[in-house]
């Protein structure tokens, strides 16, 4: 395809499919899946399109979206792009304090909202944002308590449909151009003040084009929506399906992913490490409390899963008659049944943000799950390397996409150049120059290539730590390795300018008890476990066997268990599931202190 404005390029698409289905959601009240089909998503970025040029919103200003995945959001952010506006996109986790920041900085003249939650957070921002025209609600069961600063979505469609403003639509769309600023995406800020990422038309475009080259989907795949919308993964990723005709099905409420995948089969959707390392803990507990026969048949099934799969089939080698008999029988009464967890139909799974060790990137492999990671930034318009159909490095991030280049530079320092690299930060030059080098961007990865040209990461450089005595330590390293224990829900590696390392550590409540009750140990409370004396030897032990491969210097000394896991709501982590650092530091600091009294 040739590069296109995102707007124009969705037209030629209603226009192409007119009745077959765009999109789906569950209707809350009945429980079913309802379609909705391109004509009427584009009779609706058509109403929204005008309704927000009738309430004044001209070319370049900004329109806010604070909200969950739901079809609305998509179609809000199609009609601010096709009248030229910007489409800044807000988590719908985010405090009252983080959105008013992104509305102040940006300058929004509407927030779309999505539910009860994101309402009220606006209304305690809205009397500090006077440029605020209006806020209009998606969830039509949202009580509004400022009617003449909020509306609901459907009364803004009417007002839309009865603007008089058409022929003032037409020609603002017939302006589009490549150079557009589409949206400003504000950084999740793991460290430091977020910063607005400017995306124009061409990064998006660019997207497309290299995908189109990379994937092999068709019209007949189905995708599952469940990450936020307001990431450019998910949203690029929803992108490419409406580019391509596929429909797209969007799961409002995160938690209930696992009931919805069996109910949609997906056979494409993004992930995110934690997904699999989760489901992964999940089967191995299953597997320990199985009997002695099945434990067996598991480890035998997986076994030729993963010989069948990643020693032949990946490599495009000729697969041995007796081997392809085995996992034809060992597929039918185990491999099967894993994919089911999946829903049975993926074919594959785009996965990004965080690192994901190459032992479970195996075994999924191994049982069927196409897995491709990959690796990109906001700031390039997600994807820069991923995982092809075959051939492919496990413990890697793939090769290069099309039309991008990626050079290593100081500090082994990822240096990315591409269509798809962002104009710069908003309102931030200062900020911009650090990052751009003559048409490079910086990301602040560390990385390298293998010998087959495959990128591999090795850590942020910016979270890499340097204890008192010297030595770096990479703490994703740790981290990645440590939570994939059953044991182990999350861990926060701590050490920098300290003597030695030392970790914050959530348990996996649900495994941790179950150990108790076989140990005879009696408790009362979540607390008083994780304070007796048998438990912490456990973990002890535990640490120590899972860092045997590291450095003396690099293994955790010390840890102390949390009875809480970090949460995008504390703002402890970021909405892909990274840790904020700095905010963990600072909040637990006084637990880090005792640490390191000795």
């Amino acid at each position: 395809m040739e590069y296109q404005h995102w707007g124009k390029l969705i037209r030629s698409r209603i226009e192409k499919y007119g009745e077959r289905i765009a999109m789906r959601y569950k209707d809350e009240e009945s429980g079913k899946w309802v379609g909705v089909s391109w004509n009427e998503f584009g009779l609706q970025i058509r109403q929204i399109s005008k309704a927000l040029i009738k309430m004044g919103v001209g070319e370049k200003q900004m329109v806010a979206i604070f909200s969950q995945n739901m079809p609305e959001w998509i179609a809000a952010d199609l009609a601010i792009m096709s009248i030229r506006g910007v489409t800044v996109p807000i988590y719908p986790t985010n405090s009252t304090k983080e959105a008013k920041y992104i509305v102040e900085d940006s300058q929004a003249q509407i927030i779309f909202v999505g539910e009860q939650e994101q309402y009220n957070r606006t209304m305690e921002l809205l009397p500090d944002v006077p440029h605020v025209k209006m806020v209009v609600v998606f969830d039509k069961n949202t009580k509004l308590s400022d009617h003449d600063r909020s509306m609901y979505w459907d009364e803004f469609l009417v007002y839309g449909k009865n603007s008089g403003v058409g022929s003032e639509f037409e020609e603002r769309f017939e302006r589009g151009e490549l150079d557009d600023l589409a949206t400003l995406i504000y950084t999740s800020g793991t460290t430091g003040e977020p910063k607005g990422v400017m995306i124009d038309h061409n990064n998006i475009s660019s997207v497309l084009v290299s995908h189109d080259e990379e994937l092999t989907i068709s019209q007949d795949d189905i995708s599952l929506s469940f990450l936020p919308l307001s990431h450019v993964y998910e949203r690029g990723w929803c992108f490419f399906c409406f580019h391509r005709g596929i429909e797209v099905y969007f799961n409002r409420d995160p938690k209930k992913i696992a009931e919805v995948m069996k109910e949609v089969k997906p056979t494409v959707m993004c992930t995110v490490p934690r997904i699999y390392e989760k489901i992964y803990a999940a089967i191995q507990e299953k597997v320990k409390q199985a009997s002695p026969f099945k434990q067996n048949l598991m480890n035998w099934a997986i076994r030729i899963g993963q010989k069948h799969n990643n020693d032949y089939k990946r490599l495009e080698k000729k697969i041995p008659f007796f081997i392809a008999l085995k996992f034809k029988l060992a597929d039918k009464m185990v491999l099967s049944k894993l994919r089911d967890i999946f829903g049975g139909r993926i074919n594959f799974t785009p996965c990004g943000g965080a690192p994901l060790s190459r032992d479970i990137i195996e075994y999924f492999h191994g049982i069927g799950i196409n897995i491709k990671m990959g690796y990109g930034l906001t700031e390039t318009m997600a994807t820069v390397c991923l995982y092809g159909d075959s051939h492919i490095d496990f413990g890697t991030t793939g090769h290069i996409i099309i039309g991008t280049e990626i050079k290593i530079g100081d500090n082994d320092e990822i240096m990315v150049k591409g269509p798809g690299v962002m104009r710069g930060y908003y309102k931030k030059p200062e900020a911009t120059a650090e990052v751009m080098k003559d048409g490079w961007f910086c990301t602040g990865d560390a990385g390298k290539f293998n010998e087959n040209g495959h990128l591999i990461i090795t850590d942020r450089i910016k979270d890499l730590m340097k204890t008192s005595g010297g030595k770096y330590v990479a703490p994703q390293k740790l981290e990645t390795t440590l939570v994939n224990d059953q044991f182990i829900e999350q861990i926060a590696v701590i050490g920098d300018c300290q003597k030695y390392v030392t970790a914050l550590a959530v348990p996996a409540l649900g495994p941790l008890q179950a150990y108790a009750f076989q140990q005879n140990i009696v408790f009362e409370s979540i607390e008083e476990l994780l304070c007796n004396s048998q438990i912490i030897e456990f973990f002890e032990k535990r640490f120590e066997e899972l860092q045997k491969e590291f450095s003396r210097f690099e293994k955790i000394k010390k840890f102390t268990l949390l009875s809480k896991e970090f949460s995008i709501e504390a703002g402890e982590i970021t909405s892909t599931l990274k840790l904020k650092r700095k905010v963990i530091q600072e909040k637990y600091q006084h637990l880090i202190d005792k640490m390191y009294k000795d």
